[in-house]
This record gives C-alpha cells, structure tokens and sequence, in this order.
C-alpha cells in the first residue's frame, strides 16, 4: 500500500492520459465517416498518430535531460492538448492527421516521462508488484477509454473538448507531486540492425504485432459501423479486443517460460489467422458474435508483442536491452504506421472483411518465416521470465532489466 500510495500521482497522470489519448481514436474514426472523410483519409489518421508516436519516444529522453520531467510532461500534455481541442476549428482530414501526429507525439512522450520515473524509483524488491498495478492502472484506463466512445457525439466541440480536458487534468498529479524527480540517463541510439542480428524472428514478430494491434485500434471502428454497430456498441467492441489480450497474457507467459519461446509465438500467430476466420464468419450472427469475435482476437492477436519481445531479450545481454527496446519499438511502428493506410483501402475495395483477411495473411507470414527460423537456429541456452512489455516507450527496457 506504501508504494501505491508513493507512485498515486503517477498511476493517476497514466489513468486520465489514457481516458484522454485513448478515445480520441475511435473518435475520429466515428467524426470522419459523419463529415464525408474517405476510408483513405480515416486510415491516415490512425497512421499520423503512429507517425508521432515515434518520433515522441524518440524525442522525449533528450527533452527531459535538457528541461527536467515534470517540464516535458507539461510540454507533451500541452500539445496532445492542442491537437484535440483544434480538431472542431479546422474539418479537413489531412490537418486532422497533423493533429493526431500531435496526440501521438504527446502519448510517448508522456510514458516515457512516466516509465523513467518509475525505472529511477524502483528496484528488484518492487519492481514487480510496481509494474503490476502499472499495467493494470493503464489496461483499466483503456477499457474504459473505449467504452467512454458510446456516450461522446462524433464531431462535436463538448466531445473533443471533453477528452481536452481530461488530457489536461493528466499535467495536475504528476506536476504537483513532492516526489523528487529522477536523474535521466542518455537516449538510447537507433540500432535496428541489433534487434535482427540478435533475432529476426523477434523483429517479424513485433512488425507483425503493430500490423494486427494498429488496424484493429484505429481502423476497427470503422468495421464497426460497416457491420452494423451502433457508437455505443463499437466501445464494447474494442473493449472486447483489450479485455481479450489482457485475459491472454497469463496463459501466454506461462507458455513462454516452459517452452521454446519461437514454438509459442508460431502457435499464437496460427491461431491469430484462425481467430480471423471466426471474425468474419461471426459478423453475420449479430451483435454478441462480434464482440466475441473481437475478444478471441485479442486473445490471440495481443500476447504476440511481449512473446517476440522476451525471445529477443533471451539472447541480448544487460548492456544491449535498452537499444534492443528501441529497436523492437521502431519496427513495431513500421508495421503500426503502414496498417492502417492499408486496410483502410482495402475495405474501400473489398468491404469490411479485408481488414481480417489482410491481418490474416500478414500471420500467415510470420507463420512461414518462424518455421524456417526454426530449422536454421537452435533454441536459446538462457531464457528470462515472460514480462507482458507495454508498448509504450523506448525506457520500458530499463525497467524490466533484471539479472540473467
């Protein structure tokens, strides 16, 4: 209880951000189709935020360590601000793409302000109940994120400037904390070529995660509404898809401590193109069998990144698993800031289906590639706990270094 109480501003600054950043997604999504955007320019929208959200995680360690934490968190907050109180001042989807690229420069960097401020304060005595209430305060804060879309009117001020507000109450706890900031450490480099030298599995596997996680977050509600769902019901929707991969990620660790880490990943990834199927055989029975549908898919879809993540740490030594972080984080964004242009088109051409069957194929290759990886390559000699990774900042790989 001590240390909950320690870290309550923390925990509190995560839990509005994610009410803030978290609806503003299937928002705009519910907005474009009302105002006329194209299915295109909707896709655009989800790939702007990915856009900023890298250059946000890439950016934020060196803000910090020139203006302090508590100065870049506001820095952040005040342009994820901005971003969606101009949403209703300027209706095109292309600036609206600029400001989404400004939600997501603001959503990292404010993690990464936040995770660095518990990887300074924690140590191996607490690191593990801290980021358990960490993870369940963020998980918690995006469930109900997705159901808050049910009862905001899709381009509207009051909706917009709602999520604006609660964006700017994320600034008071973490600005007004006594907690004496932490040092900050030097900015990890871009090393991509170390993540695939150290295992291009892992690599294909996290592309492949940001194929599945960003068409489904930012193109998903536009499923919705192409199926037959109501605003209220595309929340529950995507509730169900984050309720599903959060359910998921006990059974998955388990599986990835007791086996070999690359026979997992193939599994999950079979069955992510089976829960594809079941998403399009379902969309004609009704409301309950989409959300099922949503939920198994999640189940399968969610648990791929911190598989593939925890078999490259497997083979990387302490000195390397910050940059490895970076790297696994930067090729998690080319396949997350790709998807949703993409799938967007495809359901222009091909209907709602297209989004499943395009995620289908993409598991179909990270089916085939794993196969032959594992035919090349012997299974790692040593292997660290399964750690569900939040896909949050570059730093996450601070706080989850523990001893070999």
């Amino acid at each position: 209880m001590r240390l909950i109480i320690s870290f309550a501003a923390l925990f509190l600054s995560v839990m509005l951000l994610q009410l803030s950043t978290g609806g503003v997604g299937p928002l705009d999504v519910l907005s474009g189709t009302l105002l006329g955007f194209t299915n295109g320019q909707i896709g655009l929208l989800g790939s702007a935020h990915f856009a900023g959200f890298f250059i946000g995680c890439w950016w934020a360690p060196r803000l910090m360590g020139e203006v302090g934490h508590s100065r870049a968190f506001a820095a952040f907050t005040a342009m994820g601000a901005i971003g969606l109180l101009a949403h209703m001042m300027v209706v095109d989807p292309y600036a609206w793409a600029l400001m989404r690229a400004a939600s997501g420069f603001c959503v990292a960097g404010c993690y990464t302000v936040i995770e660095a401020w518990l990887q300074a304060k924690t140590d191996n005595a607490n690191r593990g109940r801290t980021m358990g209430t960490y993870r369940m305060v963020d998980t918690g804060g995006s469930l109900i994120a997705q159901l808050m879309i049910g009862v905001l009117e899709p381009a509207a001020y009051v909706s917009y400037n709602l999520l604006a507000l609660l964006c700017c109450a994320a600034l008071l706890p973490l600005t007004l904390t006594r907690l004496p900031q932490p040092e900050t450490g030097l900015a990890p480099r871009l090393r991509l070529g170390l993540a695939w030298g150290l295992s291009p599995l892992a690599v294909v596997g996290v592309v492949v995660s940001g194929v599945s996680g960003a068409s489904f977050r930012m193109v998903g509600p536009l499923y919705g509404t192409q199926v037959g769902l109501s605003a209220d019901q595309i929340g529950l929707f995507l509730a169900a898809y984050v309720l599903g991969g959060a359910f998921a990620q006990w059974p998955a660790g388990w599986l990835a401590d007791r086996y070999d880490r690359r026979h997992v990943l193939v599994w999950f990834s079979v069955a992510s193109i089976l829960s594809c199927g079941i998403t399009v055989a379902l969309s004609g029975f009704g409301v309950w069998g989409v959300f099922l549908a949503a939920l198994v898919f999640g189940a399968a879809t969610f648990p791929i990144y911190s598989i593939a993540a925890a078999h490259a740490h497997d083979w990387a030594e302490d000195a390397q698993r910050v940059e490895l972080s970076a790297a696994l984080m930067f090729a998690y964004a080319l396949g997350a800031i790709a998807a949703p242009v993409a799938t967007s088109g495809l359901i222009s051409y091909f209907g709602p289906s297209a989004l499943f069957v395009f995620v289908a194929l993409a598991h179909v290759g990270l089916l085939i590639f794993g196969l032959i990886r594992m035919r090349h390559r012997p299974p790692a000699d040593q292997r660290g706990p399964y750690v569900w990774i939040p896909r949050t900042s570059f730093l996450v790989g601070r706080i989850f270094r523990r001893p070999r």
